[in-house]
């Protein structure tokens, strides 16, 4: 295999001849330097990199010349550009014909700074002839890259060029004889015919017989360069979207190793990428030091802290905590010594996230003095990636402060300011890579205040406008979150498509696959819980439990469910205990306030299901504090409907009414339909409170029980959303209780045969 020249570019230069020799009229030389450019430095190679033919094909087929220069008439009356680029072809008839083709080829150049200081000094033109071609210019670059890569070939390198040169330009030969006068000299050599020998003559076998083997009919389309080049866009497109390569280009690769191609070293790092997103452990981590080890051979000693660098994020992805804090520790002694500030700058942004990830691992390792505290960490994550003009780490740097402040409750506007930086630099530095989570962070802030539709838009806009760009995790999370928005709207079935939708070369990837099951299950049994299937829910935890939550935030929804099943089974001295060791596990693992009121939260639910509503003033009064103070107003209106409860016991039903009134617009605002089915139901027992006050008034008694009827009828409308049928039976129960006490018995005994019917019918389909 040639290290550059293969018979395509050879044709490109037979173009090149062909604009030098002014057969190129003027009208059409802007055409002809637009594909010989296009061509030398290709915009998109995608394409030819996910090609899905079974078979190995030219990197530039001939077809491609003949489609492009067809329709272009030449200086010649009556001739195509392709005609003349087929006079040209057929006229390199030997192996002595492509050698000084090739070698006069810095006759189409321009003359050199040398050449021209010498002609001034001495007077005299130089006997060569020179074209018109810039030597600087790109295709005087690629005629002199040419030029020096054949005279560094070896002499059987030159043999197999002109060989795989005969089998390239073979197609066109009818074409050919159409349109020019044939010599009869045939198709291979021309001193064959001048020697009357023909294709079975002993010579021309030993010449020209592995043009006629099967296994070598695509022998040369790629060379060495070609090859690199097609694996380092590999390499990049895998490390920008954390994809797996695709099927087509791994039968390519491999149709090039049996062919004898010299695969470079750079192969087994793209096998690295692939085999670790597949999730083979041991696959990846021998490809790792199989690349790594060749680049140490030749001496390529800066790969050395990238090599450190990849094995401690393999290491980290595959639960090996403990070796990987030591390997990136050490990448990034040797960054400094190397003084490599970009791959310094990498591993602090890995440390740093790690040691939020995994606040205990970092501590046991003893890595935690690495980066001080979080905000000096940000800082001088901050400070390094602006120095080293690294934009899309700088991105990532004010979206991680944006997400500390929305953990720590700070103020939503310097929040919202380092989502706005961050927004502004994606824009002005085009980091793509950048769009998706900048996205999902800002729809994340707007649905910790509330604003749901907003966080829809977000999602929305990403996967629409960013996704061929954006990296795969990125689009499963948008996904992700979106069916969790369906689901707390009720609409299942819609949240089941958009998990469904998710792209196939997304699912690819172990990882991901793993994480889309798990987050399903997630979904799956909360919709059992709200149906009251408990063993079916039971049975789904245990199964999510054995797999093993993929991160911290999914872990804390699986925990949240097992204490609702819980709840739902009367185990509430059980389900204090879990709400106690997850705040303390919580505690530990993820520092975020949200967590802390809504747990909070959930231990005054507990308590008031189980009778005893005014132990938890003290829990709901502090959550309502928190939730106030970080703007977390879900967290908030939900400790308000938990403190009108409270209210309710203690018999202050106007109060209770006048809260829960102040909140119900941004609840429904929200789309939470079990938060705003609870918020009606308590407002609906605050208005009967009232009306139990108001027996001397019965006008005023009649207003307020009409006002819980219709509160009451609000809350079942909004449990029957997300098919809650605790929820449904209970506001039937209310309502037929409300009926009865106002003497519609025909009325009251329609709805307890409504309730039967309603569980009856959620039986049947659990069977």
């Amino acid at each position: 295999m040639s290290r550059y020249l293969t018979p395509a570019k050879v044709t490109l230069l037979v173009v090149a001849l062909l604009y030098a020799e002014d057969v190129v009229p003027t009208s059409e030389a802007r055409s002809v330097l637009a594909f010989l450019v296009s061509q030398i430095i290709p915009a998109n190679k995608a394409s030819a990199s996910t090609n899905t033919s079974t078979e190995t094909e030219h990197a530039l087929p001939i077809s491609v010349f003949e489609a492009t220069l067809s329709p272009h008439p030449s200086a010649r009356p009556g001739r195509s550009l392709y005609d003349l680029l087929l006079k040209r072809l057929w006229t390199i008839d030997c192996f002595h014909a492509l050698e000084a083709f090739i070698t006069n080829l810095p006759c189409l150049l321009t003359k050199t700074r040398d050449e021209i200081l010498h002609e001034r000094e001495t007077g005299e033109e130089s006997e060569q002839l020179h074209g018109h071609i810039l030597r600087t210019s790109t295709l005087g670059a690629f005629i002199r890259r040419c030029h020096l890569e054949y005279t560094r070939l070896q002499f059987q390198d030159s043999i197999a060029l002109w060989q795989d040169f005969i089998s390239y330009r073979l197609p066109t030969r009818q074409a050919y004889e159409k349109k020019s006068r044939s010599d009869g000299g045939g198709g291979l050599d021309i001193n064959l015919a001048r020697l009357r020998i023909d294709t079975s003559h002993p010579l021309a076998q030993l010449m020209y017989g592995r043009l006629v083997e099967e296994q070598q009919k695509d022998h040369g389309a790629f060379s060495v360069y070609d090859i690199e080049k097609l694996m380092e866009f590999q390499v990049s497109e895998l490390q920008k979207l954390g994809g797996r390569l695709p099927d087509s280009m791994k039968t390519k690769l491999q149709q090039l190793t049996k062919a004898g191609a010299n695969v470079p070293k750079i192969g087994h790092y793209l096998k690295f990428l692939d085999s670790w997103r597949a999730g083979d452990y041991f696959s990846a981590f021998d490809n790792l030091h199989r690349y790594f080890d060749y680049a140490m051979q030749n001496r390529e000693r800066a790969f050395y802290q990238y090599a450190l660098l990849n094995l401690a994020i393999l290491q980290a992805d595959f639960g090996c905590y403990a070796e990987a804090l030591p390997a990136m520790q050490e990448a990034i002694a040797t960054a400094r010594e190397n003084r490599d500030v970009t791959c310094l700058n990498f591993c602090m942004s890995w440390i740093y996230h790690f040691g939020r990830s995994f606040p205990n691992e970092i501590n046991a390792a003893g890595g935690n003095g690495i980066l001080g505290n979080e905000v000096e960490g940000l800082a001088f994550l901050k400070s390094r990636a602006k120095d080293a003009e690294m934009w899309s780490l700088l991105s990532t740097t004010l979206l991680s402060e944006a997400k500390l402040g929305l953990q720590h409750g700070e103020s939503l506007a310097t929040v919202f300011e380092n989502i706005a930086k961050a927004s502004h630099l994606n824009t002005v530095q085009s980091t793509q890579s950048a769009t998706g989570p900048t996205l999902l962070m800002k729809g994340a802030a707007y649905s910790r205040v509330g604003i749901a539709h907003l966080a829809w838009l977000c999602g929305e806009t990403f996967l629409q406008c960013h996704v061929p760009e954006a990296p795969l995790e990125d689009i499963l999370k948008c996904n992700c979150r979106t069916a969790g928005l369906l689901v707390q709207r009720g609409r299942y079935g819609e949240a089941n498509q958009v998990l469904n939708n998710v792209p196939e070369h997304v699912l690819r990837v172990t990882k991901f696959q793993n994480y889309l099951d798990f987050y399903t299950g997630i979904l799956k049994t909360r919709r059992f819980l709200h149906r009251d299937d408990p063993n079916a829910a039971e049975h789904l935890l245990d199964r999510l439990r054995g797999q093993g939550p993929p991160d911290a935030e999914i872990g804390f929804s699986l925990s949240l469910l097992e204490i609702e099943l819980l709840m739902r089974r009367g185990n509430f001295n059980t389900a204090l205990k879990s709400v106690e060791s997850l705040a303390q596990r919580a505690y530990n693992e993820i520092s975020d306030i949200a967590v802390q009121t809504r747990l909070l939260n959930l231990k005054a639910r507990i308590l008031a299901e189980c009778g005893h509503p005014l132990k938890g003033f003290s829990l709901v009064t502090k959550a309502a504090q928190i939730a106030y103070r970080g703007r977390i107003l879900p967290s908030l209106w939900e400790s308000v409907g938990l403190l009108a409860m409270l209210l309710i016991e203690l018999r202050e039903f106007t109060a209770a009414a006048d809260i829960l009134e102040s909140i119900l617009p941004s609840v429904l605002e929200y789309q939470d339909c079990d938060l705003t089915a609870r918020s009606y139901s308590v407002l609906a027992d605050a208005y009967m409170g009232l009306a139990g006050e108001e027996e001397d008034k019965a006008t005023k008694q009649k207003e307020f029980l009409s006002r819980a009827m219709e509160s009451i009828d609000h809350a079942y409308v909004q449990s029957r959303y997300i098919e809650d049928l605790k929820g449904q039976l209970e506001m039937l129960k209310k309502k037929a209780t409300l009926l009865h006490w106002r003497g519609d018995l025909v009325l009251a005994n329609d709805i307890a045969t409504q309730h039967l019917e309603l569980q009856r019918k959620y039986e049947s389909e659990r069977v």
